[in-house]
């Protein structure tokens, strides 16, 4: 207690209600100017004050919004003094080789059909495949071990390609090939079975990269398009296969001569065309330099041979009469890829006008496979010939003009719809091959003449293609001669191998069993069962197809190089 006696009694009091009072002080809410003025006023007491505390408190508090904003303000002008000035980066960009082409549109374009059921067959499968029937396949077809990282070529340096083929032929990459059978009704099934075959080829790839000690040009085409329609290349991701490839198209490319003509040709000229289509579609998926200029010149000698009418006959005699379907179905595959490639064939004219040859001829070849189609009152009405100057023989071929002619852009065209027409009568079946629409004599190459009939009815699409593809991929998948545990895979896991050989074994062609003709029937099932995602079908995109081989004997139709 205080004594109010006491002189320093008063003084106490005062000292207290100071105290008070400027405690006090904190909780008023007082406004903003106020209290500015009171810490510039505080800043001149003693130090020891309450009104300079109070004053350095507010600064303290003031100081961090002041400074929030102020140094990004300055940092904001610092930058707006910088010269300013464009700096260009790197792009990378996928490439996209898309054709232009003039379409008849006579009608709305089929939707993508639906995918089609199966029913279980009693067959072995080689890999995780659990059930026939599945519809989308984008999640298991492709886990099938790979094998080791390809090595590099000696002459031709493959590597990875940046180079993006979008569009067409994008449906060959691993996860757009899962996508691409579910859409269009393949299975997982018919996977195994592609994978089974293509570790049979790999098996009988000779050391130099070809395949087969006869037609070597020709059987290294065909498995190398095989190859390349399930997306391998020499790239280093193609782990099982991309060594196979590379040293397939390292093969051919080291075969073409300064003239553009394979080193190893068959009498005919069969190989020529067949060289020259592997390569265009090689150089089209690697983009190698060194594959280009082989193309080439390998088409350049192609084109060389075109008859004036579009067509083509043997040995690619350019003033002959007689217009070949079967050889003409192979060249014109062949300026297809090239043409989807983008292969460099110009001639410059001696007053520097620039013609595009092969443009020219890709024109050209609608109206040689247009000439080979029959017209008028005959039973075989809108059908294709094998020779129309010889007369309506091997109908068969008929699947040879509808495709070509799709993959030309004319997939809309009057000559089209009939032949599909006549199709819808044709089956897919090893034990009745011969029970077709067309004459028995017609019939001694069925692998052949279902390769490109499978290939028209899915650019055809529709309840067509619905209906062909539920015949002919089970019994595919059926006939194949399966060798169990025959080849290690990268893991060091054995793996089925398996083969296919034709139900006609009358064709004149084959004489002794031989090699040749076993890699030939087996790159032709193979590729019917790519046909899901090797291109994509002519209602949605153009397109370009893939191959086979004929040649005349008398009145019979046979494979010969």
């Amino acid at each position: 207690m205080y004594d109010e006696n006491d002189p320093s009694y008063n003084m106490q009091e005062s000292e207290h209600d100071r105290a008070y009072n400027e405690m006090m002080k904190l909780f008023e809410n007082e406004g903003f100017f106020k209290r500015m003025k009171r810490m510039a006023n505080g800043l001149g007491m003693p130090k020891d004050s309450g009104e300079y505390k109070f004053a350095r408190l507010q600064l303290q508090r003031l100081s961090g919004p002041v400074l929030a904003i102020l140094i990004p303000l300055l940092g904001i002008t610092f930058l707006l003094t910088l010269e300013t000035k464009e700096v260009s980066k790197p792009k990378t960009q996928p490439v996209q080789i898309v054709e232009m082409t003039e379409m008849e549109i006579e009608e709305e374009p089929p939707p993508p059909p639906e995918p089609v059921e199966f029913e279980p067959i009693d067959t072995d499968f080689d890999g995780p495949v659990s059930d026939f029937n599945t519809p989308d396949m984008a999640s298991v077809v492709n886990d099938a071990p790979y094998s080791p990282k390809p090595a590099e070529a000696n002459t031709v340096a493959f590597v990875n390609s940046p180079i993006v083929m979008p569009g067409i032929v994008g449906s060959r990459s691993p996860g757009q090939r899962g996508s691409a059978l579910g859409r269009f009704g393949g299975s997982a099934a018919g996977e195994a079975t592609v994978m089974r075959a293509l570790r049979w080829l790999k098996s009988k790839q000779n050391d130099n990269g070809s395949w087969s000690d006869k037609h070597p040009t020709a059987m290294t085409g065909l498995a190398i398009l095989t190859y390349l329609a399930h997306g391998e290349t020499p790239s280093a991701d193609c782990e099982e296969f991309g060594e196979t490839v590379q040293k397939g198209i390292k093969y051919l490319t080291d075969n073409v001569k300064d003239s553009g003509r394979f080193n190893q040709l068959d009498g005919n000229m069969y190989s020529q065309l067949i060289g020259a289509y592997a390569l265009s579609e090689a150089y089209a998926m690697t983009r190698v330099p060194a594959v280009k200029d082989a193309a080439e010149k390998a088409i350049r000698v192609v084109i060389d041979g075109q008859q004036d009418g579009g067509g083509f006959d043997y040995k690619l005699v350019k003033n002959s009469t007689r217009n070949d379907l079967s050889y003409s179905g192979w060249a014109t595959q062949a300026i297809k890829a090239a043409h989807l490639a983008g292969l460099d064939i110009k001639k410059t004219l001696d007053d520097g006008t620039e013609i595009d040859l092969l443009d020219k001829a890709y024109q050209k070849c609608k109206d040689g496979i247009r000439e080979n189609c029959i017209g008028g009152s005959s039973s075989y009405s809108g059908a294709f010939s094998y020779v129309a100057s010889q007369g309506n023989t091997h109908i068969g071929l008929t699947g040879v003009g509808v495709l070509c002619l799709q993959l030309l852009g004319d997939a809309n065209c009057s000559e089209v719809k009939s032949a599909l027409d006549f199709l819808d009568g044709c089956t897919f079946s090893f034990d009745t091959w011969d029970n077709q629409p067309y004459p028995k004599g017609d019939n001694p190459s069925p692998i052949y003449y279902w390769y490109y009939i499978t290939q028209a009815k899915f650019h055809a699409g529709g309840s067509r293609w619905q209906s062909w593809n539920k015949m002919f991929q089970k019994e595919l998948i059926a006939r194949q001669n399966v060798i169990p545990q025959a080849i290690a895979d990268p893991k060091g896991d054995m793996r089925d191998i398996g083969y296919w050989q034709s139900p006609s074994q009358s064709e004149s062609y084959r004489g002794a069993a031989s090699e040749w003709t076993d890699i030939m029937d087996t790159c032709l099932c193979t590729l019917q069962l790519e046909v899901y995602y090797r291109y994509l079908p002519s209602f949605q995109t153009p397109k370009v197809t893939d191959s086979a081989v004929v040649e005349e004997d008398d009145d019979e139709i046979t494979i010969a190089f």
